[in-house]
């Protein structure tokens, strides 16, 4: 399979498989991989314990963690590396942060990431994995993060308009909005192929394109 992208990122709500789906391409296509650093987050157990205190300091400081892996990540050449697939982009921190933060806060924050945004390289796709909140709250239940067990559906909600909001307002960019409810890309390779093929073997125009598997 030609591949004819150089940059993918998958995208998607907590708990949709954005990671596993990253590796997994890696793998197949001999990809360079980037990984978000969130457990690396020492705000991150203290937000979901107590979102209103921590919420600005916890998104100021993935701003900064993400910008910084991305320039160091996107600059750096593997000559042996066929493209680059990463399981985020430096969107989700505005994505995230229009869902924890408020008024001036959130004023504040969307300045300086619209500051930052125009420095780094953009993805020529964007990848996003679609679950329904019950499905993204079994998969977040089974992998047992403690600091995750407080998250409901409400949040997952929010988080996934905020991505739907991002996507409208830059229609600069190629969204591929992917529903893998009916499917099972880990434990059915069928279904993996098929998503792959969804993903690399058309072509889609730039704004928000949506595929149901």
């Amino acid at each position: 399979m030609e591949i004819k992208y150089n940059y993918v990122v998958i995208e998607g709500n907590i708990g949709a498989g954005k990671t596993t789906l990253a590796g997994k391409i890696a793998d197949q296509f001999n990809a360079r991989l980037i990984l978000e650093r969130f457990a690396d987050n020492p705000f991150l157990p203290k937000f979901y314990n107590d979102p209103e205190k921590y919420s600005f300091p916890l998104e100021l400081s993935f701003l900064a963690d993400r910008y910084k892996q991305l320039k160091e990540e996107l600059v750096a050449q593997e000559l042996f590396k066929s493209f680059t697939v990463a399981d985020y982009y430096f969107m989700k921190s505005l994505v995230f942060a229009a869902s924890t933060l408020t008024g001036d806060e959130y004023n504040l924050y969307r300045q300086i990431f619209y500051i930052i945004y125009g420095s780094l390289p953009k993805p020529d796709i964007y990848v996003y994995l679609h679950l329904r909140p019950e499905k993204l709250l079994q998969n977040i239940s089974r992998r047992g993060r403690n600091y995750e067990k407080s998250i409901g559906s409400g949040y997952l909600k929010k988080i996934e308009e905020s991505y739907f909001s991002f996507f409208r307002q830059n229609p600069e960019n190629k969204y591929l909005i992917i529903d893998i409810n009916e499917i099972d890309f880990v434990g059915n390779e069928g279904h993996y192929i098929n998503l792959i093929d969804t993903i690399f073997s058309r072509d889609y125009p730039l704004g928000i394109n949506r595929v149901i598997l």
